[in-house]
């Protein structure tokens, strides 16, 4: 956000004692009478041993990360107008909880020094919202404005997965009926594709995913989860500096080139994907086209079939695949 307010931290990581966050510091545990809003629906609380899976989980949905103190009194209302926010959304975006004094390492790879933080993880990569306690006016605008625009970003980077729905909060009959919702959002015959991905099995995921496709080959969802599941499993623990070296030193490698693409990928730059492989089939690497031709397909299944870079994409190839082609046959 443009303009913040002075920064106020509920909890100091620098070693200072924070006589004002002292004084509104509770007993009760989050979900108790007086306590913190309780974690449930599309909100989960997250610490050091299960960060990595929710960072990847990124690529699946988009996720707004609060990293906060829950014993803080302060930010119970901040807490509560994001869960209520997220929640309503029906599973297109996870609110994150990261408790800051009892998982400080967290802070320290968002270089924060105290909580309130807000940030947005799509695809591993986090960008910042807040961090202080906001105004009013500020939480309104998170609200009304930054969170569908989150899922606006997410769906134009291939980001359109649901996240998992993790029980009713307030065991409310009526979110329980969105309970309902929420699980029928994954189809059945996803189930056991989806559960796979969710617990970081990207190929056996991909592999559920491809019988899905071979009862159903126009099941588009099925397409879509498959190649971010091969893609994942393909570079999710890639080291991004290594593979971009590889890459600009082989420029005519085609694996190099498919691995970095893959890179640009999971980092939502599907743009310069799709530019990388199609330029190094134009540069004449005709004799590539095959296995590049294969991985656009299968990425070309991730974005919406509106997006304009991808009808661009298509036509590109199309045309580069018709060239290659007469090529072949002597005719050009």
């Amino acid at each position: 956000m443009a303009e913040q307010q002075a920064f106020h931290p509920g909890v100091s990581l620098a070693g200072a004692v924070d006589l004002e966050a002292l004084k509104h510091q509770v007993k009760a545990e989050p979900g108790q009478a007086g306590g913190a809003p309780a974690a449930g629906g599309y909100v989960i609380d997250t610490t050091e041993n299960t960060f990595q899976a929710m960072v990847q989980t990124s690529a699946t949905f988009p996720i707004l990360l609060l990293l906060w103190v829950p014993t803080d009194d302060r930010l119970f209302d901040m807490a509560r107008q994001l869960g209520n926010a997220v929640n309503q959304l029906n599973g297109q975006i996870q609110l994150s909880r990261i408790d800051i004094a009892s998982n400080p390492s967290i802070a320290q790879v968002f270089q924060v020094q105290g909580a309130p933080a807000l940030f947005a993880l799509i695809n591993g990569r986090p960008m910042p919202i807040l961090q202080g306690l906001p105004s009013a006016e500020e939480m309104q605008q998170i609200v009304d404005t930054v969170i569908p625009n989150l899922v606006a970003a997410a769906q134009q980077a291939g980001v359109t997965g649901s996240a998992p729905y993790s029980g009713d909060p307030n065991s409310d009959a009526a979110n329980s009926a969105s309970a309902a919702s929420a699980q029928e959002q994954v189809p059945p015959e996803h189930q056991e594709a989806y559960m796979l991905a969710q617990q970081g099995d990207y190929a056996g995921a991909a592999a559920a995913y491809e019988k899905v496709l071979e009862a159903d080959p126009n099941d588009a969802r099925a397409a879509r989860e498959r190649a971010k599941a091969l893609l994942l499993a393909r570079s999710a623990n890639a080291n991004v500096r290594e593979v971009r070296a590889a890459a600009a030193d082989n420029p005519d490698d085609v694996e190099a080139q498919l691995a970095v693409a893959d890179i640009d990928m999971i980092g939502g730059q599907i743009q310069d994907a799709f530019d990388r492989l199609l330029d190094f089939v134009a540069a004449g690497h005709k004799a590539d086209i095959e296995p590049v031709r294969k991985r656009l397909l299968e990425y070309f299944t991730i974005p919406e079939p509106t997006d304009e870079r991808l009808k661009r994409a298509r036509r590109r190839l199309a045309t580069s695949h018709v060239l290659t082609r007469l090529l072949t046959l002597g005719t050009v």
